[in-house]
């Protein structure tokens, strides 16, 4: 594995050959550290970034490729049956405020005073 792994070459393959690349990148860093604490070879310390970033990419793919199916599991499903961290995040304030039944609703006495004494509607002269 010489050269950078690409994110959109990885999302076309299936969960098995990514485990399976991710286990040969892991094996391979391992044996750069190894590399590294016998002789201190600068080309070799910089392939170790590389192994990382690449072993980082594998995993974000699988990650997300993982994530995106349990949502489209979850899409059939009432919004509380589906698992806190598939929800959409939004924002906090969005996710605190009142839904649209609670911010219109009124007390009984209010709902009373607004029939019996409706908003007056004035004409003016121009």
């Amino acid at each position: 594995m010489a050269e950078k792994i690409k994110a959109f070459e990885l999302r076309d393959k299936k969960k098995s050959e990514l485990l399976e690349t991710l286990k040969k990148l892991r094996s391979e860093l391992s044996s750069l550290r190894v590399a590294q604490v016998k002789s201190p070879n600068p080309s070799k310390l910089a392939k170790i970034g590389t192994v990382r970033k690449d072993i980082a990419r594998v995993l974000t793919v699988v990650n997300q490729t993982q994530k995106t199916q349990l949502r489209a599991f979850y899409a059939k499903k009432s919004v509380n049956k589906v698992p806190l961290d598939l929800r959409y995040k939004k924002t906090r304030a969005i996710r605190r405020r009142l839904t649209a039944a609670q911010e219109s609703a009124v007390t009984a006495r209010t709902a009373k005073q607004l029939r019996h004494f409706p908003q007056r509607v004035f004409a003016v002269k121009a």
